[in-house]
């Protein structure tokens, strides 16, 4: 009863500052820049940590943390095995949301959109680039599945391991990245008496192959 008392009383008054129509660019991925700019600036840990959100096709959510690697005007860029229980349910329901929790800075920016499969080009590609430990153990993994212990897990790491050798280790079949499109983006910072500003850009559906347009909302707190 005393911890939930604790938590009752655990607040803090934000006060760093506050956010105004007039500081908005005029599309969500510069703004988003911005402000990841502002977030790797202050040293924040992991600055491009984000929670995905996803849903199974009967609707029952799921969240988990990963690191955004991607981001252009497309949209936001993350990579999993396909196989993993988010890739799962993103492959039978896009329907997606990403949030980075920035608490020192008192933001937070959430984004809502489909997402969807990056080529196998684009999927090699950014493979290449990680470390060679990061590739093993793409390969050692079966993401999401039940495992006996982290003796297999040890084990198929060594095998995976042993199959390369010194060779490169190629693109594995079940594993790459998925693009959010974003059709909302919502900008949020921290103020006093929680009178929080919320300012959130929606994406306006225009004629097909012409560049997106965007309308501006404030929301309440």
């Amino acid at each position: 009863m005393s911890d939930e008392r604790d938590l009752a009383g655990l607040r803090r008054e934000y006060a760093v500052g506050g956010l105004h129509e007039s500081d908005l660019t005029d599309e969500p991925i510069a703004m988003f820049r911005r402000w990841l700019h502002d977030a790797t600036a202050a040293g924040l840990h992991e600055p491009n940590a984000m929670v995905v959100g996803s849903a199974s096709v009967d609707g029952t959510p799921s969240l988990r943390m990963v690191l955004l690697k991607g981001l252009d005007l497309r949209g936001f860029v993350f990579f999993t095995n396909y196989s993993s229980r988010k890739g799962r349910e993103l492959d039978a329901n896009p329907a997606c949301a990403l949030l980075f929790p920035w608490q020192d800075l008192e933001r937070q920016v959430r984004v809502e959109g489909p997402a969807s499969r990056l080529t196998e080009r684009e999927n090699a590609a950014y493979f290449a680039t990680r470390p060679r430990a990061s590739q093993l153990g793409a390969w050692a993994s079966p993401q999401s599945d039940v495992v006996a212990s982290r003796e297999e897990l040890d084990r198929r790491y060594a095998e995976t391991a042993a199959r390369f050798g010194e060779a490169d280790v190629p693109l594995p079949p079940e594993w790459g990245g998925y693009l959010v499109t974003p059709e909302v983006v919502e900008f949020w910072q921290g103020r006093r008496g929680r009178m929080h500003d919320r300012l959130r850009y929606v994406r306006v559906a225009g004629a097909p192959g012409t560049e997106a347009s965007w309308r501006v909302e404030r929301l309440a707190p």
